[in-house]
């Protein structure tokens, strides 16, 4: 008897959070509570507070873990924060592992009583983006993060070492552009002025302005190398989102 109860309460919670992900407009507490509403609109008072608003209930921003309305899914981003302040992230992928990109809010309302996010562009997946699995708390996308918590997919975990390894390859590149530009800058300098190579009619001195060609060289490689670098580490970056989308399937 105790095990069929344990049965149905579990399945009364998975049943809850199917029907969170279905409802139109809802705020989900860090208390683990749910709060329904026809309308969900996030506003300011008259101090220039900013809450959040459940129909006409008014909810402050920091017990907010998550909310839904009619203009998507957001997350509150409070316990990522290094200073602990209150923002929202909007998810951009659904699905086992979330993706949310940070947006701002606008000040200025939409009409007369409803604000809204600042217009906002979907981003390439970067590290400067969150994720979590189902309503967990945010993560910072991170290799470190998403190398633990993608461990059950090893087509995920293939695309995570890629990005890994051209990381690498393009932070070394970076190094070398840096030693190349440096390199450069100091053989041009010592090169520079003329040097005398001999004299002419009535002992007048000959000059010979030194040849800059090393240092343009060594310029030219470090700018190749720091092109090279950005478009490795560009081209690893998109395997964040392989890997991410690899894991939902």
């Amino acid at each position: 008897m105790k095990k069929l109860l344990i049965l149905v309460m579990a399945c009364y919670g998975l049943n809850a959070r199917s029907q969170m992900n279905d409802s139109k407009d809802f705020l989900y507490l860090y208390s683990d509570s749910t709060i329904y509403a026809n309308r969900v609109t996030m506003r300011p008072d008259f101090s220039g507070t900013w809450s959040l608003r459940a129909d006409s209930r008014r909810i402050p921003l920091e017990q907010v873990k998550f909310f839904n309305n009619e203009d998507g899914f957001y997350a509150n981003t409070r316990k990522v924060d290094f200073f602990n302040s209150v923002s929202f992230a909007e998810r951009i992928i659904e699905g086992k592992i979330n993706l949310y990109q940070e947006v701002s809010y606008n000040s200025h309302p939409f009409d007369d009583e409803f604000y809204r996010f600042q217009t906002r562009r979907r981003q390439a997946v970067n590290t400067r983006m969150f994720y979590n699995k189902h309503f967990a708390d945010l993560k910072k996308v991170t290799y470190n993060n998403l190398i633990i918590d993608m461990a059950d997919r090893s087509e995920s975990i293939d695309l995570l070492k890629g990005y890994r390894k051209s990381m690498r390859i393009g932070t070394a590149m970076y190094i070398g552009a840096g030693a190349a530009i440096i390199a450069s800058a100091i053989t041009l300098f010592a090169n520079s002025g003329f040097k005398q190579i001999g004299t002419g009619t009535g002992n007048m001195p000959i000059y010979k302005n030194d040849s800059s060609t090393g240092s343009f060289l060594l310029m030219g490689l470090g700018g190749g190398l720091g092109i090279g670098g950005f478009l490795i580490q560009s081209s690893g970056s998109k395997n964040i989102e392989r890997a991410i989308d690899a894991y939902n399937r």
